[in-house]
């Protein structure tokens, strides 16, 4: 205001309006907009006047928003489409909004609940005890360590539970699961599938943020007909076997650490065959693992195709983790991106989602929004549903 104000004081002076507003760095056309909004308005027209629209095009007329409130105030469990509707049958000759403008209004009352979504808390599931070769994997990352030149190495390593077989370990750069895939498929390839594979709920063998906490990597490992077995957070002694073949690694070829990967990587391969071979073992009447243990007899052939005869349809998941079904979206996970599921009808307008022999949720035409079945992961696993 005081630039105007001096703008405005030296015209009345008698100045020209060119040069002057050539001096203030203006137009004339600006110029002459706030001289005469002077001689309108006297001093109050020199002040910052208000950019907010005079009216909006799609706002409600303030009686009509009182009216939503009041419907809501009275009916407090109903939700925008039955306040609409009420709201058609009261006042047919009025022009009824739409639900999400009906929506929008409750909620900026703050008259709308926001239901938080349930995240998905790890408890680990059942553990087996196999007594025979290859009925169970055990898989980790040991802790990361520096190499000597300045990399942190990250081993993966596998071992079967009866026999105590170290299976691989291998120096990794991340634990990122497009590298663990590898690793396991070169397993697969070399000793064949196991019945299943047991980890702890970190990444990549899980996921926090995801349906029942799966990940891609196991995902894949159900589409291979191995089952999942996953400890209870905070409990390695659930993997006992594994840790402590963890302790031995460390102790043998971690202390002094290697100077690159391929040389760290020359130690693991070393100590497999050593641990494998060589060294007696207590937990196994002082017997080498290589002495009890042989590839399993389940060849991996990659992936088998997936069907669902039972069900009224089979979709493929898009890579952004939806289902896509009669024009409608619903957000399933991304971790099932790529893979067949099936749909099926169980009761009018809602539908059943399958994964392989696994119930994974329902949805409806409305909300279009999974809700996630008991978890079949848990402590036991469910059958698919023959409704």
């Amino acid at each position: 205001m005081d630039e105007r104000l001096k703008f405005v004081a030296r015209l009345l002076e008698g100045e020209k309006m060119a040069p002057l507003c050539r001096e203030f760095g203006i137009s004339r056309k600006t110029g002459y907009k706030i001289f005469n909004r002077y001689k309108d308005c006297g001093l109050e027209g020199l002040s910052d006047r208000s950019r907010r629209p005079y009216r909006h095009a799609n706002q409600l007329p303030f009686q009509l928003e009182t009216l939503i409130v009041s419907l809501k105030q009275d009916r407090p469990n109903w939700g925008a489409p039955k306040i609409r509707e009420r709201l058609r049958r009261l006042y047919p000759d009025i022009h009824t909004p739409a639900i999400s403008t009906v929506h929008a209004v409750l909620d900026r009352h703050g008259l709308v609940k926001r239901r938080r979504r349930r995240r998905y808390k790890a408890k680990g599931t059942s553990l087996s005890r196999p007594k025979q070769p290859n009925e169970l994997w055990c898989a980790d990352y040991k802790g990361e360590f520096m190499l000597a030149d300045r990399r942190y190495c990250y081993p993966l390593t596998i071992t079967d539970f009866a026999s105590r077989y170290l299976i691989a370990c291998d120096a990794l750069s991340t634990t990122k699961e497009i590298y663990a895939f590898s690793v396991f498929e070169r397993a697969f390839r070399e000793f064949g599938m196991p019945g299943a594979i047991r980890t702890d709920n970190g990444v990549p063998f899980a996921s926090p943020n995801s349906l029942f906490g799966l990940s891609k990597l196991s995902v894949w490992w159900l589409r291979l007909g191995i089952d999942i077995e996953r400890i209870k957070p905070g409990s390695p002694q659930q993997n006992g076997r594994h840790e402590r073949m963890h302790l031995t690694l460390k102790q043998e070829t971690t202390k002094p650490a290697a100077g690159n990967f391929l040389q760290q990587q020359g130690k693991f391969d070393d100590f497999i065959e050593c641990y494998n071979n060589e060294r007696p073992h207590q937990g196994i009447d002082m017997k080498c693992p290589t002495d009890l243990y042989a590839p399993s007899d389940r060849p991996y052939r990659g992936l088998p195709e997936l069907e669902y005869p039972f069900h009224d349809k089979t979709i493929t998941v898009t890579c952004c983790g939806r289902i896509c079904y009669n024009q409608q979206k619903v957000n399933l996970s991304t971790v099932f991106a790529g893979q067949k599921i099936g749909i099926k009808e169980v009761e009018d307008r809602i539908w059943l989602v399958s994964f392989m022999q696994y119930d994974l949720g329902y949805f409806d035409h409305q909300t279009c929004r999974l809700e996630p079945v008991e978890n079949p992961f848990d402590a036991k696993v469910l059958p698919m549903s023959s409704v």
